[in-house]
């Protein structure tokens, strides 16, 4: 595996760690920029529509770049939101930042991740994905318990300042571990080939699939705190070791899933799809059972947002291993997201707690479905 891989793996651990660190710091953000709670929260929501949005906007304007120099300026521009948010008087300053760090980590997920298929072969692909995306992995794991930590005991601006030194050290890691790419733009990639790939409708069918597998996951993932505390009756602190037992299981996940994402990329996703349909639906049925409650999440742990190295193999095949396809691709799965969250948070205002589960393995089944068609389609045995 390149050295490179692994680098790459630190700009997103980075990233993600910058999305999730408002979930973690809600209460001292709120009365540092003089917000309610919920306004606190839109930060998030920000984040995503910026990522959706924004990100493909940001890679093409990278696409004549050099991979190398295109990452640096995607660090460059994150660095910038990240200091926006770290020195930020106002709430509508906070709120600028947040859209700059978004539409930058949707553009950077999207050129690393073309950066790790051109400096691999095609066989071992899968596994060179999965080992990028552990950033993703970790960063729910370590990153926002780190800043969540660094936020409550020296205030929610040192925990921007902690990324941002981070941010800094991905990108001296960057230019010492990436090495320089002679092809003619991004990953060899023009804007009118990235055009043309993403008018093929099997292309959408795939990212679709990708959007309903990930909004199946977020619909639970997004409400794990008050199910656990208000269904199933855990103490408040103790929630947090049940997270962490969580994103241990998508580590694991993610790294067995890389391992099969080449030769079983149909197979790996029905399997993970209807895994998580029974956790899922298991999960709504007894949330209100502590080790059952427990043994569920962390399944859906293990199958849920570890799809991704399948997810991106099979829309680099469906269409290219472009950094445009990539950041597409990317925004669908932020779709999924917000989807997920969005819609559950209505359900849970006229249903209860374990409606989002239910919602996730609706999802999860109709992610099933998308899957019929090429179920169906004759593949090489690199296509299973």
């Amino acid at each position: 595996m390149p050295r490179a891989v692994y680098v790459l793996a630190i700009g997103i651990f980075a990233m993600v760690t910058s999305e999730f660190v408002v979930a973690g710091l809600m209460p001292q953000m709120a009365a540092g920029l003089d917000a309610t709670i919920p306004r606190i929260g839109y930060l998030i929501t920000a984040f995503a529509v910026a990522m959706a949005v924004g990100g493909p906007f940001l890679t093409v304007a990278v696409l004549k770049l050099r991979p190398k120099p295109a990452l640096l300026v995607l660090f460059g521009v994150f660095l910038t939101g990240n200091l926006l948010a770290a020195t930020a008087t106002s709430y509508g300053a906070m709120v600028v930042a947040r859209v700059i760090t978004g539409v930058a980590a949707q553009a950077f997920f999207g050129v690393a991740i073309s950066v790790c298929s051109a400096l691999t072969r095609e066989e071992v692909r899968g596994r060179a994905i999965a080992v990028a995306m552990n950033g993703l992995m970790l960063g729910t794991l370590l990153g926002l318990p780190m800043a969540t930590f660094i936020g409550g005991h020296m205030g929610w601006r040192a925990a921007f300042w902690a990324i941002t030194a981070l941010t800094v050290l991905a990108a001296a890691a960057v230019v010492v571990g990436v090495p320089r790419m002679d092809r003619p733009g991004v990953a060899g990639a023009s804007f009118r080939d990235e055009v043309r790939v993403l008018r093929r409708p099997r292309l959408w069918l795939v990212l679709t699939t990708s959007t309903l597998i990930i909004g199946a996951t977020f619909s639970a993932f997004s409400y794990f705190n008050p199910i656990l505390t208000e269904v199933t009756g855990f103490e408040e602190g103790t929630v947090p070791v049940l997270l962490i037992a969580y994103g241990a299981a998508t580590v694991i996940g993610n790294t067995i899933v890389g391992r099969l994402a080449d030769r079983r990329t149909v197979g790996v996703q029905v399997a993970g799809l209807a895994l998580n349909v029974l956790f899922l639906t298991g999960f709504a049925l007894l949330a209100d059972v502590g080790a059952a409650a427990v043994i569920l999440m962390t399944g859906i742990g293990l199958v849920g947002v570890t799809m991704n190295p399948a997810m991106v193999t099979r829309v680099q095949r469906a269409g290219n291993a472009g950094p445009l396809v990539n950041t597409v691709h990317s925004s669908f799965i932020t779709l999924g997201i917000i989807i997920g969250s969005s819609v559950g948070g209505i359900l849970v205002d006229t249903y209860g707690l374990r409606s989002p589960l239910w919602l996730g393995a609706a999802l999860a089944a109709l992610g099933l479905l998308s899957l019929l068609p090429e179920s169906g389609r004759r593949r090489s045995p690199v296509e299973v």
